[in-house]
């Protein structure tokens, strides 16, 4: 399928900051900014900075950013999923994951995230994909939240429900190893029926569950 990105950008009053959200942007303009010592989640800032412009020079890949006096302080990516998950093996080429939302920790509380997926649905196009998140606890940062693990799932998952993905059951091993983990999904307004047919397969892939 042809990918197709609208750029949009709105400035939000947070806590007496303008932020500025924007995306899906370019990798020239993820280069043109600075980007905070704070994103560690997935890899040292330099390293992460490199990897979102990599991701950004992809037929599918989007970069959403929340943006403060030219630093980028949060960020969400949607691209094709993981080789190494089960879902790289589907059929569908409207089939992407949100890789990654993380925001910087002095920035927390502000309600970044979900701003940011909701931003992300902005674009018309969303509503060709099948959208998919595998939520991890082991991701989650629960030593600096202070939150307990099913304390961090609700957040997660509030948060996750601003941008439209909702809970849907899986038989994937690796969700189903620890009660907390999760699956959320968003089935775009023009996903087809025989598209959800076939990602319904690819959640369950023991018939007997199905």
């Amino acid at each position: 399928m042809e990918h197709i990105k609208t750029y949009y950008r709105e400035e939000v009053q947070v806590n007496e900051k303008k932020i500025l959200f924007e995306g899906p942007i370019s990798s020239e303009q993820i280069a043109r900014y600075e980007y905070h010592p704070g994103l560690v989640a997935f890899r040292q800032p330099k390293a992460q900075k490199k990897a979102l412009m990599g991701i950004a020079k992809l037929p599918e890949g989007r970069i959403n950013v929340a943006v403060d006096d030219g630093m980028i302080v949060g960020y969400a990516t949607f691209v094709y999923p993981d080789p190494l998950e089960r879902w790289s093996e589907s059929p569908l080429d409207n089939l992407i994951e949100l890789g990654a939302i993380e925001v910087a920790h002095e920035y927390r509380g502000a309600k970044i995230g979900s701003r940011l997926l909701e931003l992300s649905m902005y674009d018309d196009a969303m509503e060709d994909y099948i959208i998919i998140t595998t939520e991890y606890y082991w991701h989650w940062d629960l030593k600096n939240s202070g939150k307990s693990v099913w304390e961090y799932r609700k957040i997660m998952e509030k948060m996750m429900n601003k941008g439209g993905l909702y809970w849907m059951a899986t038989d994937d091993p690796e969700i189903s190893s620890h009660p907390a983990n999760c699956l959320l999904v968003r089935i775009g307004s023009r996903v087809s029926i025989e598209d959800v047919q076939t990602f319904d397969q690819i959640r369950f892939t023991d018939r007997f569950l199905f």
